[in-house]
């Protein structure tokens, strides 16, 4: 494996940019939370992509704000795990949207020029702009940080994705092999199932439940004959926003049940046992 490639890429920028819809791409399953909420993923995801001739391991954070603008403590530890994970990385790869230069984006560039690493700028949402407003946001960011690679996409749409993932394996460093061959995340089944559960709170329940819900998998069994036994329980910030999870006769939290169920078995590839209680 003398000339097999194999890093570490860590996806960082501002909440709701694409990150989790690029990474689920890249990939070609879904492993990372994709919600209009900002800092859905809450964890370091790590997705794996092995070819032939390399293995890319990426990194997707939560969404960067500015320390100032953080509202908890727990905000904080979030933005402060993100950028520490800039410097263990191989390749760093801030991802923006093409409409302006944010606060949050010159944030992650100021981080960036501490840290001598490869790093790419990423566009995305490039079909929502004119190719005069692409070449005018280039030079900006060229005017800010002399990035090794430009490379505009749009992860929803998978425009110039495999142009990305070649402009990644061609600056990776030559290394064996980090994880088997048919690995797409390291991550535990229960941090998954949880991390599944979140998106589908925020999509079924809109703005009446904060992305702030905890989850927690207490019992993840499997069992001999017969199906995996998974228990969930989810917190919520006011006990007036237990009913609203819960629905009129149990209609809510049955439907989040069912949307759980066939993405963890689309996912994981198990038979699963469900019950609310």
């Amino acid at each position: 494996m003398n000339n097999f490639k194999a890093g570490f890429v860590t996806l960082i920028g501002k909440p709701n940019v694409g990150k989790s819809t690029l990474i689920n791409q890249l990939i070609g399953e879904k492993i990372a939370i994709v919600s209009p909420r900002p800092q859905t993923t809450r964890n370091v995801i790590k997705g794996i992509v092995t070819f032939d001739e390399a293995q890319v391991i990426f990194l997707d954070t939560p969404g960067i704000i500015s320390l100032n603008k953080t509202r908890t403590l727990v905000d904080r530890h979030i933005v402060q795990e993100a950028l520490k994970s800039l410097e263990g990385t191989d390749i760093i790869a801030i991802m923006v949207e093409p409409f302006s230069i944010y606060e949050e984006d010159r944030f992650v560039l100021q981080k960036l020029k501490k840290l001598n690493k490869p790093a790419f700028l990423i566009i995305n949402k490039i079909d929502k702009i004119k190719e005069s407003q692409l070449e005018s946001l280039k030079k900006n960011y060229l005017d800010l940080f002399l990035f090794n690679r430009i490379i505009p996409v749009s992860a929803k749409k998978g425009t110039n994705l495999s142009i990305l993932m070649g402009e990644i394996i061609q600056r990776l460093p030559y290394h064996s092999i980090y994880y088997p061959g048919d690995f797409i995340t390291d991550q535990p089944e229960r941090i998954l199932v949880s991390e599944l559960v979140r998106e589908k709170i925020f999509i079924l329940t809109r703005a009446e439940i904060p992305y702030s819900t905890m989850v927690k998998v207490s019992q993840f069994e499997e069992r001999e004959r017969g199906p995996i036994y998974i228990r969930v329980v989810i917190y919520v910030e006011h006990k007036s926003q237990k009913g609203i999870l819960i629905g009129n006769s149990g209609k809510m939290i049955k439907k989040i049940g069912i949307f759980i169920i066939f993405s963890i078995i689309c996912i994981i590839e198990i038979s699963l046992y469900l019950r609310s209680i």
